[in-house]
């Protein structure tokens, strides 16, 4: 501990850059391990010079101090000490604005002339996976001055930064914030047409982050079903673009082709299915939230969803997708007489079966 406090002296601003610089890979290498992050997370003045440090006149300083949040940030434990660096340094910038790492990192992933803006993501990424920190995480965010419209945007402008940064890890930082009915109502919103920005990268080849990161934040759209119906309508067309990762290069017959959503008819023989399990998991696991209300399940299987799942479930090898599909399947293939009910979730199961068919989901996935 003595030796990191050493540290600070030359992980302020003012220092020669040769010192930052040779502190700055001191404590780079501290994060690659479990007891050094351990060992900067109980210093919180060494956490705030880090984070002021990533907005350094040095870039290679600057990059390196965000590396380093990268690895911090992985820790769950070090969220809390991350959002209250600062709180007492004299943070405030040039313009006299108040500093937060938030802020910060938001000003980096919006330059599109910083190469180490996906790094800038990584940290956002992290620091939104717990749960209890997303609203916090949020809030600063709405604070910022950097709209989520203006994030959304270098998000889906691909080449936007031009020293290529990706910004990829902003998938799965709309996907954890997505968790938050606020943040659900921004993108479900139908004036700013954001959702319907996003749904293409549910094919995004490049890259399984912003891949999964997109699917998760629709997955997590679809618990919010008064909005099922528009997003089934033609003004957003989701089911389409949740059913084409899952297909294959299956032909099938006329009557079975015509009834098929435009873009899943007549794929070509090459067409690969989503290769990642989490991600088929979810696409279908969105499309079984879509089926709550019975009007969406008559849609869902006029579309002739179920051909698609018969032969996802014939090629299916994880256990999580196939039981996935399963379950939509058993939706779709019984009549709303069977079900009974015209939404799903108000039909009362025992408590005594809900804790039998969690047994046989475990069961069947452990198998």
């Amino acid at each position: 501990m003595e030796e990191l406090k050493e540290l600070l002296q030359f992980l302020k601003s003012d220092s020669r850059l040769d010192l930052k610089a040779v502190a700055l890979m001191q404590v780079l290498g501290l994060t690659g391990t479990e007891d050094g992050r351990r060992l900067i997370i109980s210093c919180p003045d060494i956490i705030s010079l880090i984070v002021l440090l990533c907005r350094d006149s040095s870039e290679s300083v600057a990059k390196d101090s965000c590396l380093s949040l990268v690895n911090i940030s992985a820790d769950e434990s070090s969220v809390p000490v991350l959002l209250a660096a600062l709180e007492n340094h004299a943070s405030e910038n040039s313009e006299g604005e108040r500093q937060e790492i938030i802020k910060i990192m938001l000003n980096i992933i919006v330059n599109p002339s910083l190469g180490f803006a996906d790094s800038a993501c990584m940290v956002l990424s992290n620091m939104t996976r717990p749960t209890a920190y997303c609203v916090q995480v949020l809030e600063r965010i709405e604070e910022s001055g950097i709209t989520l419209d203006t994030l959304v945007r270098v998000f889906c402008q691909m080449g936007y930064n031009k020293k290529g940064a990706n910004l990829n890890y902003l998938g799965p930082v709309f996907s954890n914030l997505s968790q938050l009915s606020t943040m659900r109502r921004y993108l479900l919103d139908r004036e700013r047409c954001v959702i319907q920005r996003l749904l293409p990268f549910t094919e995004y080849k490049d890259s399984l982050i912003r891949r999964g990161g997109i699917v998760g934040t629709l997955r997590n759209c679809c618990f919010d079903k008064d909005d099922h119906k528009w997003l089934l309508s033609e003004e957003v067309d989701i089911l389409p673009r949740l059913l084409l990762p899952l297909a294959g290069p299956e032909e099938f017959d006329e009557e079975d082709n015509d009834k098929l959503p435009l873009d899943l008819q007549y794929l070509p023989p090459d067409k690969l299915r989503e290769p990642d399990p989490d991600i088929r998991a979810m696409l279908l696991e969105a499309i079984t939230k879509l089926c709550t209300v019975r009007e969406n399940r008559v849609k869902i299987r006029e579309c002739n969803t179920y051909v698609i799942l018969r032969e996802l479930h014939k090629w299916e090898k994880d256990r999580k997708a196939l039981l996935a599909c399963e379950n939509l399947v058993d939706i779709l293939i019984r009549t709303e007489e069977e079900i009974g009910e015209d939404e799903i979730d108000r039909v009362e199961v025992p408590s005594e079966l809900i804790e039998k068919f969690e047994k046989m989901d475990e069961d069947y996935l452990k198998s």
